[in-house]
């Protein structure tokens, strides 16, 4: 590694110096994301018991990037720093620094070749998606190579191989694929439809020391859950979208093949008279997927469904959560944005999901806008993961002031989603409103307020925000979030003195600086036990108290 990088910095700079003296530009580019975090311990909301908040206090991550393009070549590098780190798993501490990324690729001709860390996908992600989400910490780049041929303009194979990327290294499992995609155009006059068709297969081959943990593990069951081991399973795809005029339709369904993987809702045999849940299974998986859209004169309709069953695709079967994952199944709830709306988020279930949603917007006039979003989430049994109803209206007058409001109904599986066996399942209804004011072009204030009553999980809260713009420069925060109404049987909950439960503010500050292509922010932060997604992926993390910082850079 330290050979590669050393070649990769002696090129830039043997190259800059020929640049120097002739015609050709090159050019370089990069990007800093760095974020500080310092632990204030709060008992009471459950910040607390982590290395981070018994005796690290601080904790840091930071992306550096630095891209360099030259006729047609370009590589890249990118310096990751985790210290004390909470995003890898957020009750323990992670510490590790080093090159967290590398490219290299240069086009000759029809050919493209690329190596290195390299993120891609075939389709929408169902059978390989190589991505990262840094907030979660989630970076499944594929370490390898990849070639590309252009048959013509419409036309292109993919092929790659490598393995995915962990931390600092890699997992020991083979992943190769292939993908072919294309474009059709209606040649006759009159005729407005295009088609974008394509196929993929990926395989991958688990390595030995992977093999012997499922071989072993296989052995300990009783004779009633032994099954077979596999070294190598295969996932194949077929997609295509369909575009006719104002319509669009996408579809994409994938077959998975037999392989190991962890079920922890499979009941494993102990003896005769004990069972426990959780085990590893041989199945097949397949997944379904489909959306379609119209617009047209100020009204827009979008509609999607997706059924999942068994379409676990892991480099390890023993690797669960959010790491190890080869693919990616688009998440089918809305994406909300609000504090008290983004409270309790679907993660997607891959081994077994029936899911719709709908999304329809109407404007009346560019002053008067309105939106209804529903989803309706269920398991393979038809029995409720997540229902939600939201509704929005947005009216703006000339360019002074704008208003937007709404109520989104929420049901939510707390058992399933949060592991949290026995518990009921949420129904929460959140009213919204957020409203606009702009003194001048360069000053505005905003203004948000929410309220979502439960009975269920921490009980009702409510929320509010004011923040104050001075553009280009300055932006301003000001939030709490309380607990109205504390549920009594929560046991997180703080208990008073009169033995009623403890209603708790959870207050948040903020300053953000923007200058160019800089910004940087301070926050204190107060912040409840709840779920965090990202991209339709999602995780429950902790209560959080104390100081961040950041900075963004581009350049």
């Amino acid at each position: 590694m330290k050979r590669i990088i050393t070649t990769f910095f002696s090129l830039l700079f043997l190259t800059l110096c020929q640049i120097s003296y002739g015609q050709d530009v090159a050019r370089v580019s990069g990007s800093l994301q760095a974020q500080g975090n310092f632990f204030f311990r709060d008992s009471l909301i459950g910040a607390a018991n982590t290395p981070q908040y018994d005796h690290q206090l601080y904790g840091a991550d930071t992306w550096l990037q630095l891209n360099y393009a030259y006729k047609g070549f370009d590589v890249g590098v990118r310096f990751d720093v985790f210290q004390n780190s909470n995003l890898l798993d957020p009750s323990s501490s992670y510490t590790a620094q080093g090159i967290g990324r590398w490219y290299a690729k240069k086009t000759i001709n029809k050919l493209g070749i690329s190596g290195g860390y390299l993120y891609d996908q075939i389709g929408s992600g169902l059978i390989f998606r190589a991505f990262e989400q840094r907030p979660l910490l989630i970076d499944n780049a594929l370490y390898g190579i990849r070639l590309t041929y252009d048959f013509n303009e419409d036309w292109i194979m993919k092929v790659f191989s490598g393995k995915q990327k962990q931390q600092f290294s890699t997992y020991g499992t083979i992943i190769k694929g292939i993908n072919f995609e294309g474009f059709i155009a209606s040649e006759k006059e009159g005729q407005n439809w295009t088609l974008s068709p394509g196929v993929g297969v990926v395989a991958k081959t688990l390595d030995d020391d992977v093999m012997r943990t499922v071989v072993g593990t296989i052995n300990s069951y009783n004779v009633a859950d032994s099954i077979g081991a596999k070294y190598n399973s295969y996932a194949m795809t077929a997609y295509n979208t369909l575009s006719a005029g104002k319509f669009n339709w996408y579809v994409e369904a994938a077959y998975k093949t037999d392989e190991n993987f962890f079920n922890p809702r499979a009941i494993r045999t102990i003896n005769d008279t004990t069972s426990s849940p959780g085990k590893l299974v041989l199945e097949n998986g397949t997944v379904f997927y489909t959306s379609m859209s119209y617009a047209d004169k100020g009204f827009g309709i979008t509609l999607e469904a997706k059924r999942t069953q068994n379409f676990s695709f892991r480099t390890n079967p023993f690797v669960t959560l959010n790491q190890g994952a080869i693919n990616f199944l688009p998440p089918m709830t809305r994406f909300n944005t609000y504090r008290l709306t983004t409270r309790y988020q679907a993660a997607t279930q891959e081994l077994g999901e029936n899911a719709i949603q709908a999304d329809i917007k109407y404007a009346f006039s560019r002053k008067f806008q309105i939106g209804v979003n529903g989803s309706y989430i269920t398991d393979l049994d038809n029995e409720l993961l997540y229902n939600e109803i939201y509704t929005n209206v947005t009216y703006k007058y000339k360019r002074k002031w704008q208003i937007t409001g709404g109520v989104q109904y929420q049901e939510y599986n707390q058992a399933l989603y949060e592991e949290k066996p026995g518990k009921p399942n949420v129904k929460a209804i959140t009213p919204y409103a957020d409203f606009l004011y702009k003194f001048s072009r360069k000053k505005a204030i905003r203004v948000e307020g929410q309220y979502m009553n439960t009975k269920e999980d921490f009980g009702s809260w409510i929320f509010g925000l004011v923040e104050f713009t001075m553009a280009p420069h300055w932006t301003f925060t000001v939030s709490d979030m309380y607990n109205v109404s504390p549920n009594p049987k929560k046991e997180e909950i703080p208990t008073a003195s009169n033995g009623e439960k403890m209603k708790i503010h959870y207050p948040r500050f903020d300053v953000f600086y923007t200058y160019k292509s800089n910004r940087f922010s301070i926050s204190y932060v107060k912040q409840v036990e709840g779920i965090v997604c990202t991209g339709g992926i999602c995780r429950l993390e902790p209560a959080f108290s104390g100081v961040k910082v950041g900075v963004n850079s581009t350049f």
